[in-house]
């Protein structure tokens, strides 16, 4: 499942629908983002998306990642909007029968949203508001899941 909001999440309440009933679950996975403030300058973030186009483009990366691991479920919340500090952006949750799954699947989806999620980020700080550049890090990181393969795997 897939959400685009302005609301703040419950985390709890989300994980613990994932999986409900299903007696196949053996594992769920959780990734919660928060807004950084890693050097104190940080007045706020603001995501921008484009509705529908953003919606089609995290389907797309949840559908690979179904393609690649056995889930039983998963589910992507990202907010846009004005965020501060502290603020939670992002819950990325995999369930499947096995533990490996979930961690590799949960993994591979931040990758890729990091990457190739349609959001544009704007912070502001004592300096004015700035557009945040991709980073080098995050290309690194997913680029381990190119050519349809599993971290660690030959595939």
């Amino acid at each position: 499942m897939i959400r685009v909001q302005r609301e703040d999440f419950d985390v709890g309440a989300e994980v613990a629908r994932l999986g409900r009933g299903n007696s196949a679950v053996g594992s769920v996975c959780v990734f919660v983002g928060l807004v950084r403030d890693s050097d104190g300058t940080l007045g706020a973030m603001t995501l921008e998306h484009y509705p529908g186009m953003t919606e089609r483009a995290l389907e797309k990366i949840e559908a690979e990642a179904r393609e690649r691991w056995p889930l039983e479920d998963s589910l992507i919340i990202h907010r846009h909007g004005r965020l501060e500090p502290g603020d939670t952006i992002v819950l990325v949750a995999t369930v499947s029968p096995h533990r490996k799954a979930a961690f590799e699947s949960c993994e591979f989806l931040i990758d890729w949203l990091k990457t190739k999620a349609p959001f544009w980020k704007r912070e502001e700080g004592p300096d004015g508001a700035r557009w945040v550049q991709a980073r080098a890090a995050d290309d690194e990181a997913a680029s381990r899941w190119k050519a349809g393969g599993k971290a660690g795997s030959s595939r």
